[in-house]
């Protein structure tokens, strides 16, 4: 694993996925989907990965960054990971700006397994 850290929070990469943490009150931007991009290239080239992002703090997503995450191409999950609190509405809205699958939970294994098991399913196509 490799801990990255930028403005608006930390990433860590790992074999499949990333764990993104974002800074409590920021507003996540288009912009910085550039640093997702670069990650992609760099750690997950030519091979599938998958996106979790562990909502710990309180933040706003604006969601048109996620017409720039769909352009990832070997993006192949989004996983948010939050406890209860997190409105489904919230999420539902999230979800029509993203077409990669994009599934909620409420802890961080089965996200990462959830993750780990799209990747096996697209791994032979890449």
């Amino acid at each position: 694993m490799k801990t990255l850290n930028f403005e608006f929070g930390e990433i860590r990469v790992f074999k499949n996925f990333v764990v993104v943490v974002m800074k409590e009150g920021i507003t996540v931007k288009p912009e910085y989907n550039d640093d997702l991009i670069n990650i992609s290239e760099n750690y997950f080239r030519d091979r599938p990965f998958g996106y979790i992002t562990y909502r710990k703090n309180s933040y706003s997503v604006d969601p048109m960054i996620y017409l720039r995450t769909s352009k990832i191409e070997n993006l192949i999950a989004f996983a948010v990971v939050s406890d209860d609190g997190l409105k489904e509405t919230n999420l539902e809205v999230e979800k029509r700006f993203l077409t990669k699958p994009f599934e909620h939970f409420n802890n961080l294994d089965a996200a990462k397994d959830w993750v780990n098991n799209m990747i096996d399913d697209v791994s032979p196509k890449f």
